[in-house]
């Protein structure tokens, strides 16, 4: 090892390091590396080929600052950058999976790099680690925990800085294993658009919102056992907030609301609890020491000198001195505690003086008769003043940022104007350790400041006429972030979304500001393009409409057509998926295809004709799907990219499934499934999961086709995956494509009821108002189907009615049909009979013929049940029998046949019905425990003896 007493440079490829200087150079020359970094690279060097203990690391490096694991892999990967050691082959620093770090130079022996270690991403806004020492707060702590068992509604009250957020995650913590874990923190310090407190809410609870009121959703999923929802930094949303807040303490029983405010929400049920400042020490003379930590005031100081400057002990001398600063801070916990990251720069006394320069007696005098965000701002204002250049600039700065940010995008937005990347980060790692800044508490390294600091620092970046510039480099990053985003397609979409989703609050900031008063509209417009996949897979479709019309009215009529077509087609598919039968959506989705054909656009071509045949789809259209998806086909077909051409497929098999042609639909459909393998990633323009709505579809057509058995097992596997994928519309139609109907058609009507209910749940819980209308309907059919008619039918009738317009999408058309049955079987024959006229007018006018087979033996049975009509339904039976052969669709041929043979029984003709059933069911190679097998077996049966 070289001898090193006297700064002897270690060599190690181009490099030398000096470390007593600290210094590295590259090829003679002084190669710059955050300081962090330099502390990293000189303790491992210090001991080459030993693996150094991470904890170690940590422990040397930060001292008795508390920093994350997160921290260290950052500045390690910092120090590879700048050492070269990015490739697949590590050169000097390695990492030795479950032990730390190495050092491999030259002279020490080489270890292979290991495989990166899996990092588990946590949920968005989950409860904060609680603090490692809470000073001063025990009895109140325990004071709010017990309080909870009595009140169901308490809020911490107090200004700002003095500790409310620290004690509430506390309390969280300790009442943890009360709630089962159901412990939910929001944070609404990022949000300045109090339209979105429900959407804030649902996604601290890991839920998606794509509606315009999601309160039920939010209800729905509150009742579902006991909770303590923990709402942080609330005064500036109280007015919208405090009524959502009755509503879900009145009508969810077992759920706890901890809030923490400024002021108090003045709502029915609410519990007070004011914070006052920590006590301090008296102004008298002769304290020692033991008198002056008596305070929890005190201890907090001396506690946070410790973790910022290393062991600390305090003197008879200075004891007087710190019961001061204390006081003159008015005990308030953040002021402290940016005092006492001073001390080391200046010591008590020095720092007791900087105190007294800016703290007024006046001032402290009158603390309870102005804003109390004003005691703290000054506290930041002495303390900002303090800071370096580079350290102030950067903490300006990083006041755009809504949230939790990534160090790559702080050095972005931060760095210029003289500041470089490196510096950048180095500022934050500085001002972390003054606590202005914090990590935000993911094992993914993120940072977040304080909602007071943030407000201070962006007053700050006003003041000096900053914001603008700094704004457009917020709004830059994050168009060139989400522009990437939207072309990842490999990534897993649960990985996607913990990326890309815990930016929505920033994509909302830099939106205000690019369309407020000062900001840059075309700006806003490019952003709005990009980010519209994040909204997509979000299931926002709702908020992806909105500034989609903002982005269109603000490029006008002579702007970009490029742009043009982007927003048209965002505008056309929220519409689309998030309304259903939206008249507005075909004539933009038609503007968008005329665009991209002008410009020559394959991706965008394809999009609208996507959007065009759904569309068509949901308006019942099934002719002009059928030519959509042609089109589609042909545009898709000299792709390069082989999953248009699944696309194309798959849209062809679903056109060809509702117009009731299965076998060529079944060809479609087995295509794509044979060509998955393949997909290494998500189509670009198709919003659902292509592996798994590929299933139902698949289980759907199979059903029909008499394979039940196959249908079942594959519907059975695919409710799984679709639980798993974790995407609120594709787990919707996973349950109400295949696992709802084919349960209903197979006559277990337990499995019916349960798989309708967890859509039901699903859609409240996400706020899906199509999907949430179908399964209130298809609940009502279940409920007729296992002997309640009573109640029943009159409610699938009134939920049908709630559903309008809804009711001619094809999902539909089986519930009315149902209708038409069931009031056949409550007597109610002419209700009946007018439903069925009216839905086979309506499959007849619009190509709807997959469900005709069955439409027709319904309107048979209903024959039966009339005396003037009864003569007419051997007819309407034989009629379905060849409508059903005709199209492949083996179930309804069976149902058809039952129904016809029962008649033929009633008319004498036993043998002729035992040769039909015969015939019909013994083509059933599977499928014998399904009702309608049963019931023809027991036919069989019955003409047999």
């Amino acid at each position: 090892m070289p001898d090193r007493s006297e700064d002897s440079a270690i060599s190690f490829g181009p490099f030398r390091l000096f470390p007593k200087s600290r210094l590295l150079e590259k090829e003679g020359s002084p190669l710059h590396v955050g300081g962090r970094a330099l502390d990293i690279l000189i303790f491992l060097a210090e001991r080459p080929g030993e693996v150094v203990d991470k904890r170690e690391l940590v422990k040397r490096i930060w001292a008795d600052v508390n920093v994350d694991e997160g921290s260290l892999r950052f500045h390690v990967a910092a120090l590879r950058k700048a050492l070269g050691d990015t490739g697949k082959s590590a050169r000097y620093v390695v990492n030795v999976p479950g032990r730390g770090y190495c050092f491999v130079a030259s002279f020490a022996h080489g270890a292979p790099q290991a495989a990166k270690p899996t990092i588990d991403i946590l949920p968005p806004r989950s409860l904060p680690a609680p603090l490692s020492k809470m000073v001063g707060r025990e009895e109140i702590v325990e004071k709010i925990a017990n309080g909870l068992s009595l009140h169901r509604f308490m809020t911490v009250v107090g200004p700002g800085g003095i500790g409310k957020t620290a004690v509430a995650v506390t309390v969280g913590h300790r009442r943890s294993a009360d709630f089962g874990g159901r412990v939910f923190f929001v944070d609404f310090g990022p949000l300045r658009d109090a339209s979105h407190i429900a959407t804030t809410m649902a996604s601290a609870l890991g839920l998606t919102i794509s509606a315009e009121d999601p309160t039920p959703a939010l209800l729905t999923f509150l009742k579902t056992g006991p909770a303590l929802l923990i709402f942080d930094s609330c005064e500036h949303v109280l007015d919208a907030l405090a009524p959502l807040v009755e509503r879900i303490v009145r009508e969810a029983p077992q759920l706890r609301v901890l809030a923490t405010s400024r002021e108090s929400f003045r709502s029915e049920g609410e519990r007070i609890f004011r914070l006052f400042p920590l006590d301090c020490p008296p102004e008298r003379e002769g304290l020692d020491v033991a008198e002056v930590l008596a305070y929890p005031a005190a201890q907090l100081f001396v506690e946070r000198i410790a973790q910022s400057s290393g062991p600390f002990q305090l003197s008879a001398e200075e004891a007087p001195l710190v019961a001061s600063i204390c006081r003159r801070l008015d005990g308030i916990a953040l002021a402290i505690e940016l005092a006492a990251g001073r001390v080391n720069a200046y010591g008590i006394a020095g720092t007791a003086s900087l105190l007294d320069s800016r703290f007024s007696l006046q001032w402290r005098g009158r603390r309870t008769a102005v804003p109390r965000h004003q005691t703290l701002a000054a506290a930041l204002d002495w303390s900002y003043d303090l800071l370096p250049p580079a350290e102030s600039a950067t903490l300006r700065r990083l006041s755009v940022f809504a949230g939790p940010f990534a160090p790559e995008a702080a050095a972005t937005v931060a760095a210029g104007d003289g500041l470089s990347a490196s510096e950048t980060l180095e500022a934050i790692d500085n001002l972390v350790t003054k606590s202005l800044i914090s990590p935000s508490g993911s094992r993914t390294l993120r940072y977040r400041l304080l909602d007071t600091t943030r407000t201070y620092a962006h007053g700050k970046l006003a003041e000096l006429g900053e914001t603008g510039q700094v704004a457009r480099r917020h709004a830059d990053h994050f168009r060139d972030f989400f522009e990437h985003a939207d072309s990842d397609t490999s990534t897993p979409l649960p990985e996607w979304l913990s990326i890309y989703g815990a930016e929505l609050d920033n994509v909302r900031a830099a939106l205000n500001w690019a369309f407020g008063p000062d900001g840059d509209p075309t700006l806003g417009i490019a952003l709005t393009a990009a980010a519209v996949t994040l909204w997509v897979r979000l299931s926002l479709f709702a908020e992806c409409r909105e500034r989609a019309k903002t982005a269109l009215a603000a490029l006008g009529d002579t702007g970009d057509d490029r742009i043009r077509m982007q927003l048209l087609a965002a505008l056309g598919w929220s519409l689309m998926y998030g309304e259903g039968r939206a008249r507005e959506a075909r004539p933009i989705l038609e503007t968008t295809l005329e665009l991209a054909d002008r410009l020559d656009d394959k991706d965008f071509r394809l999009r609208a004709l996507w959007g065009l045949c759904i569309d068509q789809f949901n308006n019942g259209q099934f002719g002009k799907a059928r030519t959509l998806a042609d089109r589609f086909a042909n545009a898709a077909a000299n792709s390069p990219d082989r999953t248009d051409i699944m696309l194309g497929d798959r849209l062809t098999a679903v056109a060809l499934h509702y117009l009731g042609d299965q076998n060529d639909a079944r060809t479609r459909i087995d295509r794509v499934n044979a060509s998955l393998h393949v997909l290494a990633e998500k189509p670009k323009i198709f919003p659902l999961d292509l592996r798994i709505s590929t299933q139902y579809f698949r289980a759907r057509i199979l059903w029909l086709q008499g394979l039940a058995d196959q249908a079942q097992a594959l519907a059975a596997r695919n409710i799984e995956e679709g639980r798993a994928n974790g995407h609120a519309l594709t787990f919707c139609s996973v349950l109400g494509q295949a696992a709802c109907p084919i349960a209903f058609w197979a006559g277990d009507f337990e499995a019916a009821e349960r798989h309708g209910t967890e859509l039901l749940e699903h859609t409240e819980r996400h706020a899906i108002r199509l999907w949430g209308l179908w399964a209130r309907a298809f609940n009502a059919a279940v409920m007729v189907k296992r002997g309640d008619v009573a109640t029943g039918l009159p409610l699938l009738r009134e939920e049908l009615n709630r559903a309008g317009d809804a009711r001619f999408l094809p999902r539909f058309l089986p519930l009315l049909g149902e209708l038409a049955a069931c009031s056949g079987e409550a007597d109610q024959v002419d209700r009946g009979h007018d439903v069925i006229e009216d839905v086979l007018t309506r499959c007849n006018d619009r190509q709807e013929l997959w469900y005709l087979p069955e439409l027709i033996r319904i309107k048979g049975e209903l024959m039966l049940k009339s005396v003037r009509h009864s003569g007419d339904a051997e007819a309407r039976f034989r009629e379905a029998m060849a409508i059903a052969v005709q199209q492949g669709a083996r179930f309804w041929e069976l149902r058809c046949a039952t129904s016809l043979a029962r008649l033929m029984i009633g008319a004498g003709q036993s043998v002729d019905a035992l040769a039909l059933l015969d015939n019909v069911s013994g083509a059933f190679a599977e499928g014998s425990d399904i009702a309608d097998m049963r019931t023809a077996r027991d036919l069989i049966a019955q003409l047999r003896n």
